[in-house]
């Protein structure tokens, strides 16, 4: 082979075209050594001719392709564009979050030709453009971003309008079709597809790679449940006004959140538009003061430790003096109470006693064990360290038996109840959908004799007639639970202040049936919530949770597949608890 074909074997062009290229060679030698010039010359022509002609067509195919198919070549499918994000659903399928194929609006100010028009048609036709980013794309030298988050609608006008130095790039963008719902759980990304918050951050690697098999990711919250809670906390912070509030439903057997919500909401679709404030995930970042609702860890603790039984008895006929500490009740019985007295009053001066009999280094395990002293176990990034007593004396003991002294998250309380309730296990929490019928295990915390027991006391404290949890009772759907008014410390006075309260109310429900039978926590909470004329003036969590929790458990039945017993009957109704039903300790 010569040089020359081994150059032209060395372009990787095909062979058949390197052999008729070194044909058409062979025709001109053998016109010059034939002496018919003239043959030479035509052939030369033709074959500089078909060059030419074979150039023109493929530019033309290229160009032709490029004008047809420039969405698919610059990446404007969401599979070509590297960081593609899988749909996110609830666990019926519902659509929470998808990338969808959006434009950025580039401009080269060199090949405009009218810029007046062009600035007036842009503005005319995109009434989100900034006219002064427009003006300083108008007066550059070169080609740069305007505008971008433009729909295939919106492209397709400012496509229309034929405007020379106008020019598209397709770009994803995540859409959160809900808005403001579920939108602390569900979190959002930021433009590079990178999960930020929520689900969104718990799960970004998975979601990513979810985006290659084209399958959407699966959330636990049921989308009926999401909307229920929503509008029942919704309601109660319409009513009282409070600086933040907190929803909570949980399966208490797989840990699976349910439903979450968190008061003030945001639109992921416009995150920089919402504060930190607003941003601010309430159940899972957040430590609060619980108050009365730890009498039913410190309750349960007793029955479990065999401190206690459920007619034992405890003396809160006076105030009971501990170390340097005196404890009041917030609505003195001034009796001698049994367990499930001094649980369904909230007598703080029970709960410290039955405290002081269980011990510190106890009462220590007990509440590790049900990981109130840790971040509470959730895939959410969010999660908050709780603050706890730096020593297990008397003293904490005293204070945490009543919800004093030790901050934890929502979903940390969340976590415990489940713990129980649940037969005594300490399940994890997830965001995650399970396959239905998944069994979930746990260390032991507690027996199942204990946690059938805290399901009668708890159903007790809502059904009977000295409850506190009156105002949450269902007909038909066996509700047990516990307030919860812990009063917030104030460092301008360095105690606690008696305006500035955290309420709030622990659900279960059904309460009936075996340990394994299915069985949901609800919580409700407000910060600072303020009376109004129907609570009596009261802000605690007897007047302005429990009642909330009630109308979610109500509402959400149905869906969890909860049905009315007509055997489970409600207390005697009445228009508005006393006070002394409806009081708390703190």
């Amino acid at each position: 082979m010569s040089f020359s074909q081994q150059a032209f074997g060395r372009t990787g062009l095909p062979r058949w075209l390197i052999e008729r290229v070194w044909g058409l060679e062979h025709a001109f030698e053998r016109a010059r050594a034939s002496g018919k010039a003239e043959d030479d010359t035509r052939l030369r022509i033709f074959f500089v001719l078909a060059l030419f002609t074979l150039g023109f067509i493929t530019l033309a195919i290229g160009a032709t392709r490029a004008a047809l198919f420039s969405d698919v070549r610059s990446g404007g499918s969401l599979a070509a564009l590297g960081a593609s994000r899988a749909d996110l659903v609830d666990r019926n399928g519902m659509l929470l979050a998808a990338d969808l194929l959006h434009y950025g609006l580039y401009i080269d100010p060199r090949e405009i030709w009218e810029t007046e028009e062009t600035r007036r048609s842009l503005l005319r036709t995109l009434p989100n453009l900034e006219p002064e980013r427009l003006e300083r794309a108008l007066r550059g030298n070169r080609r740069i971003f305007v505008l971008g988050a433009l729909t295939p609608q919106e492209r397709n006008r400012v496509h229309e309008l034929g405007l020379p130095g106008v020019s598209f790039e397709p770009e994803q963008r995540r859409v959160y079709p809900l808005g403001t719902s579920a939108a602390h759980i569900v979190g959002f990304s930021d433009a590079g597809g990178e999960g930020i918050s929520g689900a969104e951050a718990a799960f970004n690697d998975d979601i990513r790679a979810a985006a290659r098999n084209g399958a959407p990711v699966p959330l636990s919250i049921d989308l009926r449940v999401q909307g229920a809670l929503e509008d029942e906390l919704y309601k109660a912070v319409a009513e009282f006004t409070p600086k933040g509030a907190v929803g909570l439903v949980t399966d208490v057997h797989t840990g699976e959140i349910l439903g979450m919500a968190s008061w003030p909401a945001f639109d992921p679709n416009k995150p920089g538009k919402a504060g930190v404030y607003a941003q601010t995930n309430r159940a899972a970042a957040t430590v609060y003061e619980m108050g009365s609702t730890f009498k039913a860890f410190t309750v349960a603790i007793g029955l479990d430790s065999g401190v206690a039984t459920p007619e034992s008895t405890f003396d809160a006929r006076n105030p009971y003096k501990l170390g340097y500490r005196t404890i009041h009740d917030y609505h003195a019985a001034r009796k001698v109470l049994t367990l499930v007295e001094v649980f369904q009053h909230s007598s703080n001066i029970g709960t410290a006693k039955l405290a002081e009999s269980v011990g510190p280094q106890q009462m220590g395990r007990y509440f590790a064990g049900l990981g109130l002293t840790t971040p509470a176990k959730v895939e959410l990034v969010e999660s908050a360290r709780p603050l706890t007593p730096k020593v297990w004396n008397d003293d904490a003991v005293a204070s945490t038996s009543f919800g004093h002294g030790i901050n934890v998250t929502p979903l940390a309380l969340a976590r415990a109840y489940g713990t129980i309730l649940n037969g005594g296990k300490l399940i994890p929490l997830t965001i995650r959908k399970l396959e239905p019928g998944a069994k979930v295990d746990g260390p032991r915390v507690m027996s199942e004799r204990t946690s059938l027991q805290m399901l009668s006391i708890m159903r007790a404290n809502v059904s009977g007639e000295s409850g506190s949890g009156r105002s949450a009772n269902m007909p038909g759907l066996s509700v047990g639970g516990k307030t919860g008014t812990g009063e917030k410390y104030d460092p301008a006075i360095r105690g606690y202040s008696r305006s500035r309260q955290v309420s709030s109310f622990a659900a279960v429900f059904p309460t009936t049936g075996p340990v394994d039978a299915k069985r949901y926590f609800v919580l409700i909470l407000l910060d600072e919530p303020h009376g109004t004329a129907r609570s009596a003036g009261y802000s605690t969590g007897g007047w302005v949770a429990a009642p909330a929790a009630g109308r979610v458990i109500e509402r959400i039945a149905p869906f969890l597949g909860v049905t009315r017993r007509a055997d489970v009957g409600q207390a005697i109704p009445v228009e508005r608890p006393s006070v002394e039903q409806m009081g708390e300790g703190q």
